[in-house]
């Protein structure tokens, strides 16, 4: 049976060929830059965080979900033009950060008041953000180590297909407790295998 890091390498592969290479193609033949996508990534999801604080959740989650294809075509066009740069890759990684923060936001501002207002959802909203950061921040700090850091499940990638499709659904609790429970497991679960990697070096 495959292990969660081929599925998730070989579903990656599969979008890579039916979206993102001609995707890349037509904002490259439009004069993208890599900077531009991830800059109008970043827009959007904010845009999708107020849709989603006014309980637009169909809007917002197709807006986050076209957000997402921005964030992950900045790169394709860096390597298409050329323009990979180590200030470019900064630059992508803290917006997405940025971006998905914001979208959490806007559930955290749902919820604070109106008639689904929800102390629950509020918490979770901060502990999806808190845990969804220390995801990232762990494998960032593991790399710099010297071990891999990829272990663990919801990377980027799974919190966004769990946001959107909850969103769409009109059932964003579903996502808070997904995330809220499941990212700050995945971050303990990348820490210790980041432990062990560096501990037999």
């Amino acid at each position: 049976m495959p292990d969660l890091q081929t599925v998730r390498f070989a579903f990656r592969g599969s979008i890579s060929r039916w979206f993102e290479r001609p995707a890349v193609s037509l904002l490259v033949a439009l004069k993208f830059t890599p900077t531009a996508a991830t800059l109008v990534g970043l827009i959007i999801a904010g845009v999708a965080a107020y849709f989603v604080s006014q309980g637009d959740f169909l809007v917002g989650g197709a807006l986050v979900l076209v957000s997402s294809a921005f964030d992950m075509l900045d790169g394709g066009i860096a390597r298409s033009t050329g323009r990979v740069s180590k200030r470019g890759a900064l630059v992508d990684s803290v917006f997405d950060r940025v971006a998905e923060v914001v979208v959490l936001l806007g559930l955290a501002v749902y919820f604070l008041s109106g008639p689904d207002a929800s102390q629950t959802g509020v918490l979770l909203a901060f502990v999806a953000v808190a845990g969804s950061l220390m995801v990232s921040y762990v494998r960032a700090r593991a790399e710099a180590l010297g071990a891999t850091g990829t272990a663990g499940f919801l990377t980027r990638p799974e919190r966004v297909v769990i946001t959107v499709v909850s969103l769409m659904a009109g059932y964003p609790m579903i996502a808070l407790w997904i995330l809220g429970v499941g990212t700050p497991l995945s971050a303990a679960w990348r820490f210790v295998d980041a432990w062990r990697a560096i501990g037999s070096k």
